[in-house]
């Protein structure tokens, strides 16, 4: 049994809330670059390099990519051989988000309750998704999630006779419908099977995976590439303005589901897809 101090997840969330919220990740880059290179729209290439240079100034001078910095969201993975010293994990987790979001000067975003909407003045409580695996080590990956896009995400129960069209069809109403809204070009992460819960979780989940990389399973990654090109030609193009660019990317994570149902989540995300990754 391996034990790891509170004080190491603590530290661990305060630097990767500073890091995600200003410092654009490579993969979004490199799409964003690709983009600028096959954009049809003059305007459309013009957003896309001011998207780029502002990136470039955040990370330099250590400020947001975007003043909405986001709901704090986890996901950990906890080895079954590990024990945390101190501090319960969601404590240590709040604690980090906490220190990152006062230090790194970043906005604090949530309310306490829904309807009566009192801000917390520190970002907690973060959403925290845990998973016990083989080992002793904890991976935590960090997406903070503004609701610009978060707004505009949806989940449907379709029938299993919807089939794949019903689902690519659902994809492609959801994102013609938030048009300009989400700050495109945007990365859509879809979530197929499960419950109506697991559906949504898988849907965030698959905005942490690199727009670079498509599913390991040939046929979702060819679903990915056939939903990427239906959003492409639906023509909001970079900040709404039109053109060719309205997605980074596609990513489809797929979960075993009841013979009666169809569960799909789109959770739509902006340019500025963030997400940092620690391994302690």
């Amino acid at each position: 049994m391996r034990i790891i101090e509170d004080t190491l997840i603590i530290d661990a969330v305060e630097k990767m809330c500073i890091k995600a919220n200003c410092k654009l990740n490579e993969d979004i880059k490199q799409k964003i670059t690709e983009g600028m290179e096959s954009e049809i729209s003059p305007v459309g290439k013009s957003v896309l390099c001011d998207l780029l240079e502002n990136a470039r100034i955040a990370s330099e001078k250590t400020v947001p990519i975007c003043q909405d910095t986001g709901m704090a969201v986890f996901f950990v993975q906890i080895g079954k051989e590990l024990h945390i010293s101190g501090r319960s994990l969601n404590d240590a987790v709040n604690e980090g988000v906490r220190r990152g979001y006062t230090n790194g000067y970043l906005r604090k975003s949530v309310v306490e309750d829904p309807l009566r909407r009192i801000n917390t003045k520190d970002n907690t409580p973060a959403v925290v998704h845990c998973e016990f695996t083989e080992g002793d080590r904890l991976r935590i990956v960090f997406a903070p999630k503004g609701f610009g896009s978060e707004n505009k995400s949806a989940l449907k129960m379709l029938n299993p006779s919807d089939g794949r069209e019903g689902v690519i069809s659902f994809v492609v109403e959801t994102v013609e419908k938030a048009g300009a809204n989400p700050c495109p070009p945007m990365v859509v992460g879809i979530g197929i099977g499960g419950t109506m819960d697991k559906c949504a979780q898988l849907s965030k989940l698959a905005l942490t995976r690199s727009v670079t990389e498509r599913n390991p399973d040939p046929y979702y990654a060819q679903l990915e590439e056939e939903i990427t090109g239906r959003l492409q030609r639906l023509g909001i193009g970079p900040a709404g303005m039109g053109g060719s660019t309205t997605v980074l990317g596609v990513n489809i994570e797929v979960f075993p589901t009841h013979i009666a149902g169809l569960p799909v989540s789109v959770n739509i995300s902006c340019h500025a897809t963030r997400h940092a990754e620690v391994i302690i």
